[in-house]
């Protein structure tokens, strides 16, 4: 058997790794556009000049030889003919696959703003070769501006803040991170950040790239008429799936390939997993899908029916936050509950007995039962204490032999 694997980044591995563990003779190839493997997570240090590539690399030395792998580098993919299980490379050979995970991931989105697309010193941040352009340029630049404050944007500014230049966030929505926070958690991290001289615009947007006469950047207007100055620019306003080189004819596309639970796509024999299925563009689902995916490829169903993707833990300048669920209630038939005090903030959202949403910012203790309670929407309306208590004593029993006992009544 003969497994092709476009993609060597979180899913990618992922699937390499049980692939190899499931079939010990089979045929791995796996094929990517980037030389190095590297955790996209980690690209504000190499930045900030805190690590080099290679502390960016999430696998063992000789990872690909020693799992008997052949690994194709720095080649991107042309194009699939999935009837005729085929894959065309950008060095025009053509390479055949009996099974086929397809694990491009996502490229950054650069919205169709007046002068954006064109004018030079603009930057996404989504790969290698984005971070290392940003870091080359920040050597000579006076001042950034960052369009979108989402957690790409946040890790840019980490990547700049100890740098001699001026930084300067635009985010359309009214707070800084707005996928996980609410407005107070927000406002801690803007106050920080702001500590740290960095501006930050919420509530507006960019209208226009302000150019010279070489179409370099000098500047940006926002729709509420203020100018700022820049001369360089990082694009963080979203991500589109690496999809260029697949037929919809042949595969199914919804802003990125469609899939089922088994990580099939509409075609046979090829799987899909990561963010290039345009899903929870996080990197333990990432994980889960390409092992998933790789079950399914070696023939041993799995399902990947666990897709609980909406906590997020970060720690920007020294505090600690952990987001789980819905960060904010979606009406008014939603309770909220708040523990708030000098030193942490406490919120958890509920409705009919279920917990669907918490934020916890300073102290992260509960965070294992509350992503319990809200992952399994456990039915907290019979416990009678308070609901910043409740603890896994209250949903389990020890059975004599030491296991633990859901208890359903």
């Amino acid at each position: 058997m003969k497994y092709i694997i476009l993609g060597a980044s979180a899913a990618g591995i992922s699937a390499a790794k049980t692939l190899r563990e499931l079939e010990p003779s089979s045929e791995i190839v796996v094929i990517s556009h980037d030389t190095f493997v590297y955790s996209r997570c980690m690209l504000h240090h190499l930045i900030s000049g805190e690590r080099p590539i290679e502390k960016l690399n999430f696998i063992e030395k000789d990872f690909f030889k020693n799992n008997n792998m052949v690994w194709i580098s720095g080649k991107k993919i042309k194009k699939l003919n999935s009837s005729n299980k085929e894959i065309l490379l950008d060095d025009n050979r053509t390479l055949s696959f009996d099974k086929l995970l397809i694990a491009t991931g996502s490229s950054s989105f650069i919205p169709p703003v007046k002068n954006l697309r064109e004018a030079k010193n603009v930057f996404g941040l989504r790969n290698l070769e984005d971070a290392e352009a940003i870091k080359e340029k920040s050597q000579v630049a006076k001042a950034i501006l960052i369009i979108g404050a989402g957690l790409v944007g946040i890790d840019a500014a980490l990547g700049l803040i100890e740098k001699d230049i001026s930084i300067s966030i635009v985010e359309l929505s009214d707070r800084i991170l707005p996928l996980q926070l609410d407005k107070k958690a927000a406002a801690e991290y803007e106050n920080l950040f702001k500590e740290k001289a960095v501006q930050i615009i919420t509530g507006t947007s960019v209208e226009e790239i302000l150019v010279d006469e070489q179409n370099n950047v000098i500047g940006a207007k926002l729709n509420n008429g203020q100018k700022i100055t820049c001369d360089m620019i990082v694009v963080a306003a979203g991500v589109r799936p690496n999809v260029d080189f697949i037929d919809e004819k042949e595969i199914s596309l919804d802003r990125g390939i469609v899939i089922n639970e088994k990580c099939e796509t509409s075609a046979k024999d090829v799987y899909a997993a990561g963010d290039v299925c345009g899903r929870s563009p996080i990197w333990p689902i990432a994980v889960k899908q390409g092992k998933v995916a790789a079950y399914n490829m070696a023939g041993k169903e799995k399902y990947c029916d666990d897709n609980f993707a909406y906590r997020n833990s970060m720690n920007f300048l020294g505090l600690d936050t952990i987001s789980i669920g819905i960060s904010e209630a979606c009406d008014e038939s939603y309770s909220v509950d708040i523990l708030d005090d000098n030193y942490t903030y406490k919120k958890i959202i509920s409705k009919d007995g279920i917990i669907y949403g918490a934020l916890l910012q300073g102290d992260t203790s509960y965070a294992g039962v509350l992503t319990y309670l809200i992952k399994n929407k456990i039915d907290i309306s019979k416990i009678n204490k308070c609901i910043f208590d409740i603890d896994y004593a209250d949903f389990f029993n020890i059975k004599p032999n030491g296991e633990y006992e859901y208890i359903t009544g």
